[in-house]
Parts: structure tokens; sequence; C-alpha cells
């Protein structure tokens, strides 16, 4: 999941970010609502985390750019500001979520998949395609009784893959989601990436689960279409 950062206290933002990177997620960064406000408007997220007082414009009026112009992308308000008139607010202006500070990892973590899983209309941190099964809390994968060891980039790719089961995924789409500004890898990563889940997960299985779709791009679902 891919998810933008808008939090003007830069020690914080910091170790947010850190926090979250090694939790499987592609975090970008930036400082003031205006610089949020750019971003969005070029580039699609699984979830936005904002602090509502910031420079240039506020979290309130990022989250209004984002209603405004159709965007149901999952907000989690950031702040100190801790009033039930304030969590109220944030919440009957579009938010998702509201997380006053200070706050535990965990709790920030949970609440990210909790609106992430909402937005896909998941009801449980159970995602499952035939006999393979991911647990979102814990971040442990299997197939069938064999627990499967992935990388974080790996498990972000095979999360993403399964929030999408049956649709098919174009390489752009997949490094836009998976893969944050900072990243300067080769023009082929995500079929590199691909190749290393298909050998973890449909080596050695009849039932092949990941599937190229000839000039579109990759699906996971259960069973090839004919």
């Amino acid at each position: 999941m891919r998810i933008l950062l808008a939090e003007d206290e830069r020690d914080l933002n910091r170790i947010i970010a850190q926090k979250l990177t090694l939790d499987g997620y592609s975090i970008d960064t930036c400082f003031d609502g205006k610089e949020a406000i750019d971003i969005l408007s070029y580039t699609d997220y699984d979830g936005v985390i904002l602090d509502i007082m910031m420079p240039r414009a506020d979290g309130f009026a990022v989250l209004r750019y984002l209603r405004d112009n159709g965007k149901d992308t999952p907000v989690l308000f950031l702040t100190a500001k801790d009033s039930v008139d304030d969590r109220v607010k944030g919440l009957d202006s579009g938010a998702n979520d509201y997380l006053v500070k200070p706050f535990s990892f965990e709790e920030l973590s949970a609440r990210i998949r909790a609106m992430t899983r909402t937005a896909h209309g998941i009801s449980k941190n159970i995602l499952k395609v035939a006999d393979l099964e991911m647990d979102c809390a814990s971040k442990r994968v299997t197939r069938g009784q064999r627990e499967i060891i992935l990388s974080a980039k790996e498990y972000a790719l095979l999360e993403y893959l399964m929030y999408n089961a049956g649709i098919v995924l174009t390489r752009e789409k997949i490094e836009d989601h998976i893969w944050n500004y900072d990243y300067e890898g080769g023009t082929n990563v995500v079929d590199v990436y691909i190749s290393y889940l298909r050998r973890k997960i449909d080596s050695g299985y009849d039932n092949k689960l990941i599937h190229t779709v000839r000039g579109h791009g990759y699906v996971i679902r259960e069973s090839e279409k004919k």
C-alpha cells in the first residue's frame, strides 16, 4: 500500500515514515498542506495521513480538495486537537478516522489496516485466494499448511494483488502503488518481483495463482481463465 504522510513536525514525520516503511508500506512525505494538495493532484494513494495544523493549507483544506475532486482515498487525521468537537468536525468533513497525538505506532498501523481494508470492501484482516492466506495483522502468509517467508517488498506486492484479487493490474499501476518517489531501480522491477513471488507461492503447485495477462499486466486468481 502506498501512503502519503503530511506532517509538519519533521522529526515525527521521519519517525512515522520509518516505522510504516518497516511495516511494508511505501511512504511519500511532505510538510505542509499545499505540497500535499500538489502531490495528490497527480498521484493516487491507498491512504493519506494528515496533520490538521499545517502551514500554507491545513488538513481540512487537503481533505476538502480530495472530496471536491471526487477522490474517495481513505484519510486519517493525525492531530493534537483532541476535543470531541474537533473529532466530530474531522469525521464530518469526510475523514475516515482520527488519531490523537501522542499515539502508539501499533494503533496507527491497525487504523491504517482498518481504513484501507474498508476501502476495498473487506471486513477482516485475513485475505484468501484458493489455499493462499494472508494475515494482514501478523504479516503471516501461508499456502495450505506451508508458511511462506517474504521480504517486505514481496509482501507489499502480494498484499496489493490479493486486495485486488481477480482484477488485472498493469505494471504501471503496480509500480505506482508499491514503490515511492525515492525508488531508483530498473524498469523491469515489477516483473522481477512477480518472478520472486511465483517461485515462493506457485512453485510445486498445479494450481497456479499468479497469472500474466499478455499486453495488460498481472492478476492473482484461483485458476487461469480459458
